[in-house]
């Protein structure tokens, strides 16, 4: 499948478009929506976003993997970390944060903990709390994946819009988050 930002569809993606205004019912299968389908130029724009965004994850994942046997999910955490006062945030935060259930941060938190990436340290004024806190270890860590995926976003996204589709971009995404 063409993976480039706006390339034409492949019939094999307009195969999956068809699946997009389908939900998954307990037994795994797809069944329509009650709703009427999208439009063709509403399902060009959703299924393109999700195409893109899925494909540019993907890549992206796996460069920091190939690079620093890092995925970008802890990449984002160590982010997160990184530009947080003090380098911690509670735990909690940072779940809503990087979009994980509490109970997936835990265990990415784990494995950054192991790796002596992160630690985690007890809340002063809530003891049922915890701060996921990154170590000189973690930031030193990131600071060579960054490297990487910054290079990577630029190659593979950004380098491929105009300064004026990245602005205009921004704009809507702002919009868009802005309900």
């Amino acid at each position: 499948m063409d993976q480039r930002v706006g390339a034409a569809p492949s019939p094999a993606s307009s195969r999956s478009r068809t699946r997009l205004d389908c939900v998954s019912n307990n037994t795994g299968q797809a069944r329509p929506t009650s709703a009427p389908g999208l439009a063709p130029d509403e399902l060009a724009a959703w299924g393109g976003f999700l195409r893109a965004h899925g494909a540019l994850t993907k890549a992206l994942d796996a460069e920091l993997i190939d690079a620093h046997g890092m995925p970008l999910s802890s990449y984002e955490v160590l982010l997160y970390l990184a530009r947080a006062p003090r380098g911690r945030m509670r735990m909690a935060e940072l779940a809503d944060s990087v979009v994980l259930s509490r109970s997936g941060l835990t265990r990415l938190a784990d494995r950054l903990e192991k790796a002596g990436l992160i630690e985690r340290q007890e809340c002063p004024t809530d003891q049922r709390g915890l701060f996921a806190a990154i170590t000189d270890s973690g930031r030193r860590t990131f600071a060579d994946a960054r490297r990487t995926h910054i290079a990577g976003v630029r190659q593979r996204f950004l380098a491929r819009l105009t300064a004026e589709e990245q602005r205009r971009l921004g704009e809507l995404w702002e919009r868009l988050l802005e309900g």
